[in-house]
């Protein structure tokens, strides 16, 4: 097969697998020789070998017979000295597309940056894009620092929020930026199912000495949900050895999870207490001015693609306030938005709106009732649900009862007379200053705005 053919089939593989998988799995091939419908490749390293061979074979050799070469079969052979190593390549079987595991290898050279096996990166997830507002002001000053570099301070950092509040984007971001500060430091992103999957397929394949040998050779690892790994012993065990090889060699490690380490069920509490020991940042739910930012950024994208499109007024402002639940809704929204209208030729007003996105705003109706606040907030404060709702003013009660009427304000459609007489009868200006208090303690008081924040993932769920 000459030379110019496997330059063809190498561009058509860029557009089939992307920019990512292309320049990390598929550049690094060499063809070596195509006889008897095998296609030998050369390969630096013998996980590159089997992790290609696993994932790519077969889309390799669909293109191989698109450009009419009579192969039937990829095979990879390792050859080291191409990673530069000055030793000669030991001997190794090539790894084949079959059922069979792979045999174990001699370790292979520390691998370079672009040979990590982490997950691609999103070229819209930067710092430029990041909107910055109130509930996740401190994730974004504290991925600023780390991204940075310099002296490991935070080690690590640990990420934690709901679904849709920018904690990937924020590991994305603080990924790109490293990378692009210092190309040479070996980054690694992938997600703990990521890790967990390469670990057991590193088991199965007799190649732990080469898991071993990537995991604690990167310079920065960044690990995505890390409440996956809850619940999987042997998992959890090799990503404790691992975390505790890079901390004593200075390296950064950056952690992302739905919830704060401690209140991860099923994770080893010798894991809860390394994830504690560096900062822990929580991004907390959107309010109204960050939701309407997002939305302003994203709409200002839109009309550069549709620059005929015309927009009404108090669209977005609509959307900010019907669309709590996350800002990967509210995008998908907005997406759908200006899709719609440019098909159908009218403009965005909130007739479309209400008309084109029926579905997205039924279900973020708030559904929690405040008989259900009560019961809740009463449980986590351990009072009982007549005191809440009964005269009683002392602080012990007073303060739950002021967040049970924060939550019934944010929570539902209820109006402030109406979640009045659902606390006793009292009055809308009584739910107003308490309403007003608990806004004023959560900005001041950790133990308020966590509580706010357990009992909001509790109703919601």
């Amino acid at each position: 097969m000459k030379n110019d053919t496997w330059g063809r089939v190498k561009q058509q593989l860029l557009e089939s697998v992307g920019r990512n998988n292309y320049a990390n799995w598929i550049e690094p091939l060499e063809l070596k020789t195509l006889d008897n419908g095998v296609a030998v490749f050369s390969v630096p390293t013998s996980f590159m070998a089997n992790w290609v061979s696993r994932n790519f074979s077969d889309t390799i050799l669909l293109h191989l017979k698109a450009a009419n070469e009579s192969a039937s079969r990829v095979e990879f052979k390792v050859e080291p000295h191409q990673a530069g190593a000055s030793a000669p390549a030991p001997t190794a079987k090539p790894a084949v597309k079959s059922a069979e595991p792979a045999q174990a290898v001699a370790p292979s050279p520390e691998p370079r940056a672009d040979e990590l096996p982490g997950a691609p990166l999103d070229s819209r997830f930067t710092f430029d894009n990041f909107v910055v507002g109130k509930p996740n002001e401190l994730a974004h000053a504290a991925a600023r620092r780390v991204a940075e570099g310099g002296p490991v301070t935070f080690n690590p950092l640990f990420l934690y929020g709901g679904v849709g509040l920018g904690k990937t984007h924020l590991m994305h971001a603080i990924a790109h930026e490293i990378r692009e500060r210092d190309p040479e430091l070996r980054v690694l992103y992938l997600s703990a199912e990521q890790f967990m999957y390469r670990f057991v397929q590193a088991l199965r394949d007799r190649q732990m000495i080469d898991f071993k040998q990537i995991f604690r050779s990167v310079d920065v690892l960044m690990v995505d949900d890390v409440q996956f790994i809850a619940g999987k012993d042997s998992t959890q065990e090799e990503f404790f050895h691992t975390f505790n090889a890079l901390v004593d060699q200075n390296k950064q490690i950056i952690i992302s999870a739905d919830r704060a380490p401690g209140e991860i069920v099923g994770l080893e509490d010798r894991i809860k207490s390394r994830l504690q020991c560096g900062l822990v940042v929580d991004l907390h739910p959107t309010d109204y001015e960050l939701r309407l930012g997002v939305l302003q950024t994203k709409a200002e994208s839109y009309r550069n693609q549709y620059p005929g499109l015309k927009f009404a007024d108090g669209v977005l402002e609509f959307l900010a306030h019907r669309i709590s639940t996350n800002v990967r809704v509210l995008e998908g929204a907005l997406m759908r938005l200006f899709a719609f209208a440019s098909l159908v030729g009218r403009e965005i007003d909130l007739d479309l709106t209400q008309e084109c996105l029926a579905d997205i705003l039924k279900a973020s109706e708030r559904k929690v009732t405040v008989e259900e606040i009560q019961r809740k907030v009463s449980e986590h404060y351990a009072i009982r649900l007549s005191d809440m709702i009964g005269p009683k003013r002392v602080r012990s009660i007073a303060r739950p009862r002021q967040v049970a009427m924060y939550l019934a304000k944010h929570m539902t459609t209820r109006s402030l007379p109406e979640i009045g007489r659902r606390f006793g009868g009292r009055d809308h200006t009584t739910v107003m200053h308490g309403v007003k208090r608990i806004e004023e303690l959560k900005g001041t008081d950790s133990q308020i705005a966590d509580d706010l924040e357990m009992l909001r993932r509790t109703l919601e769920a």
